[in-house]
């Protein structure tokens, strides 16, 4: 991506309002100029967030002068130096509406990301806030997209990257790490395995580890999906978002920016009704919302041909489920077969072709209609979170 001066100079003179970091569950503080991971509370091990100062010198006329990216929101995203930002133009996708539903539905359409996925958003930042801190070498296990993103905004960076993958993610996800040159290592089972095998490498901790919600910036940079719904709506706020949530971090990170947006005055501080979409053959979230239990049980046996929902315990699940209640939200379950409906239901109808978990949406808004959830009269967005091409040795 190439700024202009002016572009430049805008962006260097409101800098980041970030002030610290913190823990939502229980209020713990942490430095923002050090490297850290997740509450340390051993009675919390909470995910972090960061707290901004609300810049008192910017607004929304200078958006326009910002980079056609997720880096136009600079001053409400946790970068200190802009010399340290790692970026292939994430950010700034398309807000697509849905032909058949005109001015009350549309879809979020993360799959024109560098890597084809929302994934670039969370690691950009990530990997710019390390690259910031003095990280060299970063490590994740991954469901697929995850693993090719920081294979990607590693090498941008010049960073090592090291990747743990459940071996039967499909073939493009493994080698669109290889190609990137990360350090691929193949494990049976989900990410859960994944996950575990990744820590029982014996130089473990010379690595930082990037996994989902156990380092504070990925959130961060999947919030700016928000910002842009909101920027692409002229600054209203949509009444349901509906989401598909593996590790759930960007439902967390779309909330965060509609509570940001509220204290900045740029909404009327209303927040959309939090949908959390899993797929039938792993939906611990969606059990545990039915349930109304605080945290959730990981199925033995997950599967899905969704890899991106073929999460059987998010790291953030608490925080998952008070924002389900806390936006008078819902969680729902869809079927392979229907995912697979959804998909050719786009494809056909509209022309987008979405990854599997975009499907999911899609099936997961009609049913919310037949419930009587939801009505047609109301605004909604479908995220999106991926390609399908990445998927197609799944769906054929």
């Amino acid at each position: 991506m190439i700024s202009t001066p002016h572009m430049q100079a805008r962006e260097e003179y409101v800098p980041s309002a970030a002030s610290h970091l913190y823990c939502p569950e229980c209020g713990a503080t942490y430095d923002l100029h050090q490297q850290q991971s997740y509450c340390q509370n051993p009675a919390c091990l909470h995910p972090l967030l960061v707290a901004y100062h609300v810049p008192n010198d910017w607004r929304k006329e200078h958006l326009a002068l910002g980079p056609a990216s997720m880096w136009r929101y600079a001053p409400m995203l946790p970068l200190q130096r802009i010399e340290n930002r790692v970026s292939l133009g994430e950010g700034w996708t398309p807000l697509l509406p849905v032909k058949r539903h005109p001015g009350k539905l549309w879809i979020k359409h993360e799959a024109l990301n560098p890597s084809g996925s929302f994934k670039a958003r969370g690691i950009s930042m990530a990997i710019s806030r390390a690259k910031e801190l003095g990280v060299k070498q970063v490590v994740l296990p991954t469901a697929g997209n995850a693993g090719g993103a920081v294979s990607a905004y590693a090498a941008r960076a010049g960073m090592k990257a090291r990747v743990y993958m459940p071996e039967t993610t499909p073939m493009v996800f493994q080698q669109e790490c290889q190609f990137m040159g990360a350090e691929l290592h193949l494990t049976p089972g989900s990410i859960r395995e994944s996950g575990a095998q990744m820590k029982k490498a014996a130089d473990h901790d010379q690595w930082f580890d990037l996994s989902t919600l156990k380092e504070p910036y990925r959130i961060e940079g999947k919030k700016t999906m928000g910002y842009e719904i909101a920027e692409q709506l002229q600054w209203k706020v949509p009444d349901v978002v509906i989401y598909p949530t593996g590790g759930g971090t960007g439902l967390i990170g779309i909330w965060k920016a509609f509570v940001e947006l509220g204290r900045l005055g740029w909404t009327n501080g209303k927040l959309p009704r939090m949908v959390a979409v899993q797929a039938s053959g792993c939906q611990p979230l969606v059990e545990a919302f039915r349930e109304g239990t605080a945290t959730v049980i990981p199925p033995a046996h997950p599967k899905t041909l969704a890899s991106g929902l073929r999460v059987p315990k998010s790291f953030g699940d608490r925080l998952l489920l008070r924002i389900l209640a806390e936006t008078q939200g819902f969680a729902i379950a869809v079927s392979d077969e229907e995912i697979l409906d959804g998909v050719s239901q786009l494809a056909r109808r509209e022309g987008i072709f979405v990854a599997p978990e975009g499907g999911a949406t899609w099936m997961a808004y009609q049913k919310l209609l037949k419930m009587n959830w939801l009505n047609r009269d109301e605004s909604v967005i479908l995220l999106n979170t991926g390609s399908a091409y990445k998927y197609l040795e799944n769906m054929v």
